[in-house]
C-alpha cells in the first residue's frame, strides 16, 4: 500500500508542476535597426493561471579579451534619462491564453553597437512589486498556486542595438582545410543554420548551430574531406546561402 501511494504521488507530480503560468517570449535574439528606437516584444501565457512578469535589463559589456559581464543601466550625466535600454511597461499582467506586449526603448549613445540581456521573470506579486492588484487579489493568487508544486520559469533574451550608421562588411577567407568569415563591419552578423554533414549521407550531421559574429571578430571552421558545410549569412534584412565542401 505504501509503495502504491508513492507511485500515485510520483504520477501526480508532473500534473501539479504544470499548475501556474507558462510564458513564451518568442525568439531569444532580437535586433534594433539603426534607424529605429523602439521594439515591441510580446509575451504569451500558455499556463492555467495569470502570469505576473517583471522585466529586468542589464547591459552586456565585453572586456579586451572578449569576456562578457553584465552591468546595470546607467543614467545620463544630467540624470534626466537612462543611457541604454528600458522596458515600458516593466511589469506585465498576462491572463491565461493571453498576450501582452512591452516596448523596449533605447535612449543614449549609438556610435557603437551595444548589447543587453532582457529577462522576463514570473513572480508572485508583492506590494513592493507595484503590480496594479489589491491585497485581496494577491492573497487569492498565492492561495491558488499553493495547491500544487509550481516552478515559475523565466526567460532571458539577448537584445542587439545596432549603431545609428550600421555598416555590413563580411569578408570570406577560404584556405586548404579552413574556412573563415570575418566581420569587418560595425554591427553583428549571423551565421545561421550552420550544418556540418557527411557528403554521402545527409542524415550524418552535427547539431545545427546559430552563431553571432561581433564586429572585429571571425567565425571559423575546419574543413574535412567527405564533409559538406551549409549555412546562411544574415546581414540585417539581407541573407545569402552558402555551401562549402571539405
Amino acid at each position: 500500500m505504501k509503495r502504491l501511494c508513492v507511485l500515485l504521488g510520483a504520477s501526480l507530480l508532473p500534473l501539479l508542476a504544470e499548475a501556474g503560468p507558462a510564458i513564451n517570449v518568442g525568439v531569444v535574439y532580437d535586433y534594433l535597426d539603426g534607424d529605429k528606437s523602439t521594439y515591441l516584444k510580446r509575451v504569451f501565457n500558455g499556463g492555467d493561471s495569470t502570469a505576473f512578469i517583471r522585466i529586468n535589463i542589464h547591459e552586456i559589456v565585453y572586456d579586451a579579451e572578449g569576456k562578457p559581464s553584465e552591468l546595470p543601466i546607467k543614467t545620463q550625466d544630467d540624470n534626466s534619462s537612462r543611457d541604454g535600454l528600458m522596458a515600458s511597461p516593466a511589469r506585465l499582467i498576462v491572463p491565461v491564453n493571453g498576450m501582452q506586449g512591452t516596448r523596449l526603448l533605447f535612449m543614449g549613445e549609438r556610435e557603437r553597437e551595444r548589447y543587453f540581456r532582457v529577462r522576463f521573470v514570473p513572480v508572485v506579486p508583492e506590494k513592493e512589486d507595484e503590480f496594479a492588484v489589491s491585497v485581496e487579489e494577491r492573497a487569492a493568487y498565492k492561495q491558488s498556486l499553493s495547491a500544487g508544486v509550481n516552478v515559475l520559469a523565466g526567460y532571458g533574451t539577448i537584445f542587439f542595438v545596432r549603431p545609428k550608421d550600421a555598416r555590413f562588411d563580411t569578408q570570406i577567407d577560404e584556405r586548404a582545410g579552413q574556412y573563415a568569415l570575418r566581420n569587418n563591419g560595425n554591427t553583428v552578423v549571423v551565421v545561421d543554420e550552420f550544418k556540418d554533414c557527411a557528403a554521402s549521407d545527409e542524415n550524418d550531421c552535427q547539431p545545427v548551430t546559430k552563431n553571432h559574429v561581433l564586429p572585429g571578430k571571425a567565425f571559423r571552421f575546419d574543413k574535412h574531406a567527405g564533409r559538406q558545410y551549409r549555412f546562411k549569412l544574415v546581414e540585417g534584412a539581407a541573407q545569402k546561402s552558402y555551401e562549402v565542401k571539405g
